[in-house]
């Protein structure tokens, strides 16, 4: 698997299709076990934001490279109702919705590089990269 997989997110189910393909494009890298459980459960994170606020987006991964070193992006895009305050949604325990608030802080923990953009009535944009050690 080479280049750009790019998963529709609308449903809880294309949550484990984005999962199972961030597997299958990591593993030509040299990731772990625990390495590949940690970028799954970022994307699932992520994933289910989208299901949950967006209603639908989609997960872009691609591998990268740079200075030497090769890893795995995740791009987690949708065009909803975008997030009235970043800062308070990257603290632990923060939700508008039932869940333990875990999502958004808990994706940047397990990768290495996280950005979030975001925009009230346009939506959000997560990019997260996992390198190789």
């Amino acid at each position: 698997m080479n280049g750009e997989v790019i998963v529709p997110i609308r449903v809880d189910a294309d949550v484990l299709v984005a999962r199972q393909k961030a597997r299958e494009l990591a593993k030509s890298l040299k990731f772990s076990s625990s390495e590949l459980t940690l970028i799954a459960t970022a994307i699932s994170e992520v994933a289910r934001n989208i299901v949950t606020y967006a209603k639908e987006g989609e997960i872009v991964l691609h591998l990268v490279s740079k200075g030497g070193r090769r890893g795995i992006r995740v791009v987690a895009h949708d065009d909803g109702p975008g997030i009235a305050d970043v800062a308070r949604a990257m603290e632990d325990g923060f939700s508008t919705s039932s869940s333990l608030g875990l999502g958004l802080p808990g994706s940047k923990r397990l990768m290495d590089d996280f950005d979030i953009v975001s925009a009230l009535g346009k939506g959000t944009t997560v990019t997260m990269t996992k390198w190789e050690r």
